[in-house]
């Protein structure tokens, strides 16, 4: 297969919706939507690749067998152009980071998804743009949850403000 042959030797990073991945792999949508950590790990050990499978619950699928589960994002971001801020991200983050392409791809997914979470508390995740999750991505960079067990639901919550969570700021002392 030709993306085996890309893949050696060198970093490849996939992010196919489940319908681009039925397609990938030659099984049909609802066989991917069924199993889903066993077809991206198994694609992803077999080529080499790192994959992330997008939907509810993305997962990113590593060549050595991991398979992490993301927690952020909505409903909202299953539209046009949301998936090029996502390898808008990666691809950042992996040329500032090229040794560190798991956690690089891992970081990218979850800010994206946060991101466009932070972007509904303003709006509605039914007129979600893939330019309202870029506007909330600095504070996604920045954003610390403080809460006592480390958890936060932002979705359902009024914009302000943010109960047992705060953005931090750069402070600007000069």
């Amino acid at each position: 297969m030709l993306l085996a042959k890309l893949a050696k030797g060198r970093a490849l990073v996939l992010t196919p919706h489940p319908g681009e991945m039925a397609r990938l792999a030659g099984i049909p949508v609802a066989e991917v939507q069924a199993n889903r950590v066993e077809v991206a790990r198994g694609f992803a050990q077999r080529l080499g690749v790192t994959l992330v499978l997008k939907g509810a619950r993305t997962l990113i699928a590593h060549p050595d067998g991991r398979v992490a589960v993301n927690t952020s994002g909505n409903p909202g971001m299953a539209k046009g152009g949301s998936g090029d801020l996502l390898t808008g991200l990666i691809a950042g983050l992996l040329a500032q980071h090229p040794d560190e392409l798991a956690r690089a791809v891992e970081a990218a997914v979850y800010l994206h998804g946060l991101a466009a979470d932070l972007a509904v508390r303003a709006a509605d995740e039914h007129t979600l743009l893939a330019t309202d999750s870029l506007a909330q991505l600095s504070s996604a960079f920045r954003f610390r949850a403080t809460g006592p067990n480390g958890y936060l639901w932002l979705q359902g919550h009024p914009a302000e403000p943010l109960h047992g969570a705060a953005i931090e700021r750069p402070r600007n002392d000069k």
